[in-house]
């Protein structure tokens, strides 16, 4: 990093002119100079005054600063410019996490997020079972208002998570808003275990599964195996239920979309210069059994992906509440240090019927509001006092009962 920095500020430093010569750094068996084009010269004069104050800083401020931690500041500031919630920084910790959460094991507090563009907000949408968070008292539903000395938003929520994945062993101090009050939580650091997957056989052999997120490196082979047994043990019809699920990995959801469907379009996006960029698709074979999907406010990204494809292939009664709406992608990019990383927003997508998603959401085929009392509940998987699954499982037994 430091050696990169030199070579960009000697270059910075020594640009005048229409082309500019210097000394070429790092090989002095070689020596000789470099010439660059004007369009180059640009495009680095842009970042004259970020070196003009790093130069000031290195050669003035009281202590020795830390370069690095500077550099990662300013790309988080490059990248907060776009205004984009979906755009951040991934530093040295949180880029291993990113990683040790697609395996399903990290440390943390063992909850779920959900940033609002609309108002800013990040909501707990999901606390993991036997963990730190769950007996700490926190809650489905909190409104996460501040990480230890961080004020929390959807542009400082990748922050606070890096803040919450700190040690084992040692607590964070979490701040929520429920129900009118402010309150505070100091929260155990711990191995945390996410189990993205969760099914079991309701009554009139409706199979049920819960896919939590699409962001573990197993999700798919584990959504299938759940499929085959319940299928095994009898299941006429199934539901799939996708409440509360951020999204993550869309070739998780257009995998989970390839068993229910015959070499069929799941989803095509638009970029800033083409209108139609990669449409994926399903392969050959499907699984013919008789489909719902469950939705709420919460379901979004890939979730959406899902379901918006199979409701236009009229593959899947769609149950609950209009999703959230999430209708653009991100790429996470690695970069040249292998240690770091980011993820920008680089396209819309649309459902195979061509319906934008973004701000709009997928509005469920049978509309079923969930009781405001129940509302941030978290039921027992299969519990039929979840009105909405109620709800579900009347439209799968309809759909695997034969038409008089």
């Amino acid at each position: 990093m430091k050696k990169r920095l030199l070579i960009f500020t000697v270059i910075l430093t020594l640009l005048c002119g229409t082309l500019v010569a210097y000394q070429a750094l790092g090989d002095s068996r070689r020596g000789g100079t470099v010439t660059i084009s004007r369009e180059e010269y640009d495009r680095l004069a842009q970042y004259a005054k970020l070196d003009e104050v790093l130069q000031y800083i290195q050669a003035y401020y009281y202590q020795e600063p830390d370069t690095d931690a500077m550099m990662d500041m300013a790309v988080q500031g490059l990248l907060a410019g776009l205004e984009d919630t979906y755009t951040f920084y991934y530093d040295t910790e949180s880029w291993s996490d990113l990683w040790s959460e697609e395996e399903g094991e990290y440390t943390g507090i063992g909850i779920q997020l959900l940033g609002d563009y609309r108002d800013y907000s990040v909501t707990i949408t999901r606390v993991f079972r036997d963990t730190p968070a769950e007996a700490a008292g926190l809650r489905k539903g909190d409104v996460l208002v501040r990480v230890a000395d961080i004020e929390v938003n959807t542009e400082t929520m990748q922050m606070a998570v890096n803040v919450m994945r700190g040690l084992v062993g040692e607590t964070v101090e979490v701040e929520v808003y429920r129900n009118g009050e402010y309150l505070t939580f100091n929260v155990l650091r711990a191995p945390i275990h996410m189990n993205n997957i969760d099914y079991t056989m309701l009554d009139n052999n409706v199979g049920y599964v819960i896919i939590y997120q699409f962001s573990t490196e197993s999700l798919v082979v584990d959504f299938n195996a759940a499929v085959d047994a319940l299928e095994k043990q009898g299941a006429t019809s199934l539901i799939l239920d996708l409440r509360d699920n951020p999204g993550g990995w869309v070739d998780d959801a257009v995998s989970v979309a390839d068993r229910f469907l015959d070499k069929q379009l799941v989803v095509y996006s638009k970029t800033r210069t083409e209108d139609y960029t990669d449409p994926r698709y399903t392969s050959a074979g499907a699984d013919n059994i008789p489909l719902v999907l469950l939705v709420n406010g919460s379901s979004a990204s890939s979730s959406e992906i899902l379901s918006g494809c199979l409701q236009d292939h009229k593959r899947a009664t769609i149950v609950g509440t209009t999703t959230f709406g999430k209708g653009i992608m991100q790429q996470v990019i690695p970069l040249s240090d292998g240690e770091t990383g980011f993820q920008f927003t680089y396209c819309e997508y649309f459902t195979p019927n061509g319906n934008a998603v973004h701000k709009i959401g997928i509005t469920p085929d049978v509309q079923v509001e969930m009781p405001e009392s129940m509302v941030y509940s978290q039921f027992e998987v299969g519990d039929m006092t979840d009105v909405q699954l109620k709800a579900a499982w009347e439209e799968a037994v309809k759909l695997a009962t034969p038409a008089e």
